[in-house]
């Protein structure tokens, strides 16, 4: 249980493209992406120096800060034309995890990056500071991201996400439809840990586990074992399907937020949510396309349980990522940049311009 608990903080040469013809699709096939190869990283802070040399060839990205109802928001942002993009991080990962899409999309699009409060280098508030109630739900990270496209973008964006934040993304469009204009999920969060997920005889132990966890000085000791270089490079391991990508640098760019102070009352907070929306509950509210990439070898979320969302109305197709864990979009940006490009294209106002949001 541990184990499965920690795994959830997540949430070179670049190999000739399979035709879209191999990949299996599942709703409408009337649907056509086209892929190409283009793939790049962007600059941030803890990058490489060999890296940061590279990034300097390509659009710059700038990393800002918004206030939101008092507290500081970490976003990363590049491109000046085209419809805006915001892209939506999993559990225990950040803007950066993004890093090597922000630049290509930025090409044709105005990309926002955010770090969803608590996450990051957002401010991570105590749960137990804020009054009765929760805090890190969906609705409050769902609020954050629609008051960011008023507040920033000032316009209607497509959210592209991944793991918890699609159902952030979900959560977000059902709030405020005419926000979203569209959502591409990459491996969405199933919610195995949700309460009615849960089988009966195995809730009451569930709960004391998560209650041990963060009402006890055991859920301190659980995150600093699970907050080393080790074990973050394990988890990621678990949940690339190519561990070459588990770079020294992905690895850092994934632990240092979490060393920073509030990152563990996040944590245990989250691990701990066991309500809230679920996937199958939003997508018959959504009036948005969405679109779902999966990659076909996520040990956390089996695409065989994925392929249901495909049934939904709003879902328009699914498209499998071959031989891709989890982070697609980090894995495999080969496959998820073009996915998005198309997706946009097809969705976006044939006029140049994009009325804002008011």
């Amino acid at each position: 249980m541990a184990l499965a608990l920690a795994s959830t903080i997540i949430t070179t040469h670049i190999p000739t493209l399979l035709p879209f013809s191999s990949y299996p699709k599942f709703h409408s096939p009337q649907f056509k992406y086209q892929f190409s190869t283009n793939s790049t990283l962007k600059h941030q802070n803890i990058v490489s120096k060999l890296n940061t040399q590279q990034n300097e060839q390509h659009l710059n990205v700038q990393t800002r800060t918004w206030n939101w109802k008092g507290y500081s928001i970490r976003y990363q942002y590049s491109g000046n034309h085209g419809p805006a993009l915001v892209l939506i991080h999993g559990f225990g990962a950040n803007s950066d995890h993004w890093r090597k899409n922000i630049s290509v999309l930025a090409e044709s699009h105005r990309v926002y990056s955010i770090d969803l409060i608590g996450y990051g280098y957002s401010d991570k508030p105590n749960p137990r500071e804020i009054g009765d109630g929760s805090f890190y739900t969906f609705e409050t990270w769902a609020t954050q991201l629609n008051e960011f496209c008023l507040d920033v973008v000032k316009d209607e964006a497509f959210f592209i996400c991944n793991s918890i934040g699609g159902v952030v993304g979900l959560q977000a469009a059902v709030i405020a439809p005419k926000i979203c204009r569209g959502i591409l999920l990459l491996n969405i969060s199933l919610r195995m840990l949700h309460i009615t997920k849960q089988p009966w005889f195995a809730r009451p132990f569930i709960k004391s586990f998560q209650r041990l966890l963060r009402d006890t000085a055991a859920g301190k000791f659980f995150f600093k074992a699970v907050a080393t270089k080790e074990s973050v490079r394990n988890i990621l391991s678990q949940c690339y399907h190519d561990t070459s990508k588990v770079t020294d640098e992905l690895v850092q760019v994934i632990l240092s937020p979490g060393l920073e102070p509030g990152a563990a009352e996040v944590f245990l907070e989250f691990i701990c949510y066991s309500g809230g929306p679920l996937p199958e509950d939003l997508l018959p509210l959504v009036k948005c396309p969405v679109l779902i990439g999966w990659g076909d070898k996520d040990p956390w979320e089996p695409i065989e349980m994925g392929r249901n969302y495909s049934n939904f109305d709003s879902v328009e197709d699914f498209i499998v990522l071959p031989n891709v864990g989890h982070c697609p979009q980090d894995e495999a940006p080969h496959l998820v940049n073009p996915l998005v490009e198309s997706f946009v294209a097809r969705h976006a106002k044939s006029s140049s311009t994009t009325s804002k949001v008011n």
